[in-house]
């Protein structure tokens, strides 16, 4: 009965959402899509997806720094997970997204770990530590579109700004929630140094804070005023991906992020316009997210292959015994020594 609930309310989601987003974009939408067709706008769209790209790099390293040395290693040690490894493991988990549920994710990450020869509870915990301070850092970000959307009424942002702040100088406050549930799930985690989870909040941030340029571009590209919109459309992409990543039913938040982002830009935007933004915003972080898929798994199997050993050079083979179809050669008689010649010492 469960499964069958499960498998009739997701397309219930999506539908109303889709729904939700065509009765928004019945008025303005042809207009927005013109603006953006503009031969103006195409610098603006550039820069839009060259941020998302920039964002999600930044995100690669804010995961890594969660994947801890090896028991015994050296203090400083980084982790076993760097460079192109990380970025493939994190762009295929990546592309499960787009299935529901966070399982795939889970499963995409330990298995490709375990063939860099890092254990399937390092992965785990990483992976859910990772998901825990993105939705804790994006949440915190999203403050920045609170003003425009609740003018004269900043004064109650201090009490979760407070809290991130605090989890930011404390970091057992972000991880022991995590970890306790975890317990609760029999899936117990090893949360990493203190340092490390210091430098993945801060990198979160940075990788928010990169990516939402993208939407604020987008704005101005609809005809957004640059001032007025940039902290609504950077906090807009954060709110919108958190609700959207909270909303385990439906893949990637389809429909939910997009009716998330037009509320939020409705502050500086008409509200058709606005939702031609979340539309176009979704198109380019798709783009960013499949063409950066597909370059890192590329560039990692021409690595591959350029690195591949050679194979040893084959003894030559001898030659075949003689068949009983091939005569026999005679054996030939020793050579005798040579005559002796005289003496043969040098004389002075």
């Amino acid at each position: 009965m469960r499964e069958r609930l499960r498998r009739l309310l997701t397309p219930a989601v999506v539908l109303a959402a889709l729904v939700g987003v065509g009765l928004l974009l019945r008025h303005d939408g042809p207009v927005a899509a013109r603006a953006l067709a503009r031969a103006d706008a195409v610098p603006w769209l550039l820069a839009a997806l060259a941020a998302n790209v920039a964002g999600l790099v930044l995100a690669v390293h804010a995961w890594r720094v969660l994947v801890p040395a090896p028991p015994g290693s050296a203090p400083g040690t980084p982790g076993p997970v760097r460079g192109l490894t990380a970025a493939r493991i994190y762009f295929l988990g990546q592309l499960s997204k787009y299935l529901p549920g966070r399982v795939w994710g889970v499963v995409t990450h330990v298995t490709h770990g375990r063939e860099a020869g890092v254990p399937a509870a390092t992965m785990t915990s990483a992976y859910l530590l990772s998901l825990a301070l993105t939705v804790l850092t994006g949440a915190g970000v999203s403050l920045l579109a609170a003003p425009a959307a609740l003018p004269g009424q900043w004064f109650w942002l201090c009490l979760p700004a407070a809290g991130f702040l605090a989890c930011a100088a404390r970091p057992a406050l972000a991880t022991r929630p995590v970890a306790a549930l975890a317990r609760l799930a029999r899936r117990p985690i090893d949360p990493p140094p203190d340092a490390a989870v210091r430098r993945a909040i801060a990198l979160a941030v940075a990788s928010w804070l990169v990516s939402g340029l993208h939407l604020w571009f987008l704005a101005i590209a609809l005809g957004a005023p640059a001032a007025a919109s940039a902290g609504p459309g950077i906090g807009a992409f954060a709110l919108a991906t958190v609700v959207s990543s909270l909303a385990v039913v439906v893949p990637d938040g389809w429909g939910v992020r997009e009716l998330t982002i037009a509320a939020a830009l409705a502050t500086v935007l008409p509200g058709g316009t606005a939702a031609s933004a979340a539309v176009a915003s979704r198109v380019v972080c798709v783009v960013a997210e499949l063409g950066g898929a597909a370059t890192v798994l590329a560039w990692a199997r021409l690595r591959a292959a350029t690195t591949a050993p050679t194979a040893p050079p084959t003894a030559p083979a001898t030659a075949p015994a003689a068949t009983a179809t091939t005569p026999a050669q005679p054996p030939t008689a020793p050579t005798p020594p040579p005559a002796p010649m005289g003496d043969t010492r040098v004389h002075p």
